[in-house]
């Protein structure tokens, strides 16, 4: 997956668990270990479907 797809998922994540208000404070380096988890937990999950996903067709 290019990194620019993996950007702007970090970004839709990151709004879908309602950190954007808090990253806007203070950057993505504010945010708690536990959130940056959180968001790469699901990029990896987003990522292995598109794998499988391209895989299957």
């Amino acid at each position: 997956m290019p990194k620019k797809d993996v950007g702007s998922m970090k970004y839709e994540i990151a709004k879908e668990l309602g950190l954007m208000d808090k990253i806007k404070e203070v950057g993505w380096g504010g945010l708690t270990a536990k959130e940056t988890g959180k968001i790469g937990g699901k990029i990896t999950v987003k990522k292995r479907e598109a794998r499988k996903k391209k895989k299957d067709c």
